[in-house]
């Protein structure tokens, strides 16, 4: 990418817009409504565009200064707004043009807000390069972002050694969506914050921690500001927000209904020479894929966990593809190579008498929020692996659609392992499990409960880099 001074600004000021994209210009001209007096301002773009084979899916990102609103305590910041993730064009150079009365392109665009230091007079680029990151996930992936939604980091976002590590998105308070004629257009703004914060958010919502931040002037103000140079969290600042959380969790739960993890699963029904054997474990034989329907199924379920709803449902097996419905969330449980899928006719569903459930140290800490934040709430959680097509499914009693039941609460259908847990052994669980809310634990750690024929480990991320997990 290159920093420079586009003619764009300029042009549209001299009343030539119409020599410019439609999409393009719709974006411009919500920019100008805020931004009257920097009609030319400083952008970002890609040498290269993404359409010409270049690697960074974002054409522009403008910068703005912006003054902010002393009289609410809003500071002054710079204000990052993309160009790329919605349809510029119209022509399928990038976006596939749909229509105008849907989302055009991804359906929404990526801001951010950074106070602005005492004698800075241009705004830092690298949150220029933060956003093209993003974007490239969104175009590889086809996820799409909602408000309330979080991105775990695991970085400091400026590359510093800041807190800031990790992002919330929602809708950025000042840009209104915009109508283009290859459809709508809305502004996702990225919000930088601790991990702290980003555990609450997984552990309750994203949106709940938005309020919390909105209400604490250092850590984000109404407008939800980043600012790198913030050493507390919230909890820090209020000690009081906590109880707000666990609060917040008690009554509505976690709105997570899955992860990327690493994990895997073992069968101790029978040996595991068994050729059959459907475990994420193969050795001297390919492993055995999630078929298409059964991948769309714990997708669906994902969405829809993401969502609010009155009653949980695992949507029933179906080979339907929502594509009249893009953008929609695909939660990235597609296999990478569909031709190995394993077709669904030909893999059952088996019912297991014994199992065992490993998983790394920072999948094994989110499985109190798995119990008590989902299952407690009737609802479900699934763990995907990062290495293959290995699934772990908890379900409730409450989940409708689920094929294990509490005659045979452990159940396979190739590599997706459902699990049937009783309000009862939830509590139970919980109650041993009380040391995995530490990240200090000391692995590996070991947990059974015999009567149930159930076991997790803890284990060290290098078991899981090896072949043989």
């Amino acid at each position: 990418m290159d920093e420079m001074r586009p003619s764009s600004g300029s042009a549209a000021h001299l009343g030539l817009a119409s020599l410019f994209p439609p999409g393009l210009q719709a974006i411009y001209g919500e920019c100008r409504r805020l931004y009257p007096d920097q009609a030319n301002p400083l952008q970002v773009t890609a040498i290269v565009k993404y359409w010409l084979g270049g690697p960074d899916p974002l054409d522009y990102i403008s910068m703005y200064r912006n003054v902010g609103c002393p009289g609410q305590d809003i500071p002054e910041h710079w204000h990052y707004v993309s160009l790329g993730l919605s349809d510029l064009y119209g022509d399928n150079r990038v976006h596939e043009f749909t229509g105008q009365e849907g989302p055009s392109g991804f359906g929404f665009e990526l801001t951010f807000r950074l106070k602005r230091e005492a004698g800075e007079t241009a705004p830092p680029t690298w949150p220029a390069e933060l956003m093209q990151g993003l974007a490239r996930y969104v175009f590889q992936s086809e996820n799409t972002f909602c408000s309330g939604d979080h991105i775990s980091w695991h970085s400091p976002l400026d590359n510093s050694e800041s807190r800031i590590q990790h992002m919330l998105l929602t809708e950025d308070p000042q840009m209104q969506a915009v109508q283009t004629p290859f459809g709508h257009v809305s502004f996702l703004q990225i919000v930088g914050i601790c991990t702290e914060e980003l555990q609450a958010a997984q552990q309750w919502n994203g949106q709940g921690i938005l309020d919390l931040l909105r209400g604490v002037h250092i850590a984000g103000g109404p407008w939800l500001i980043t600012d790198m140079r913030r050493g507390e969290t919230i909890f820090d600042i209020d000690p009081h927000l906590q109880e707000r959380v666990d609060k917040g969790i008690e009554t509505d739960g976690s709105n997570l209904s899955g992860v990327s993890a690493k994990c895997a699963w073992d069968d101790l029904s029978r040996p595991p020479e068994d050729e059959d054997d459907s475990r994420s474990i193969c050795i001297g034989s390919q492993p055995r894929r999630l078929s298409d329907k059964d991948t769309e199924q714990i997708r669906e379920a994902l969405r829809k966990g993401l969502e609010i709803n009155s009653k949980s449902v695992l949507p029933p097996i179906s080979s339907q593809r929502h594509s009249h419905d893009r953008p929609h969330r695909k939660d990235s449980l597609e296999s990478e190579s569909s031709a190995a899928i394993v077709p669904h006719e030909l893999v059952r569903t088996r019912q297991l008498e014994s199992v065992h459930l490993k998983f790394n140290q920072e999948s094994g800490t989110l499985l109190p929020l798995c119990l008590r934040g989902r299952l407690l709430h009737g609802r479900h959680f699934t763990y995907k692996s990062i290495n293959g097509d290995t699934a772990i499914t908890f379900v409730s009693t409450g989940v409708e659609g689920a094929f294990a039941t509490e005659e045979h609460p452990y159940a396979a259908h190739g590599p997706w392992l459902q699990i049937l847990l009783t309000e009862e052994l939830v509590e139970q669980m919980l109650a041993d499990i009380q040391d995995l809310s530490s990240h200090e634990s000391k692995l590996p750690k070991e947990y059974s409960w015999p009567d149930k024929k159930l076991k997790i480990s803890v284990l060290p991320d290098t078991v899981f880099d090896s072949p043989l997990q």
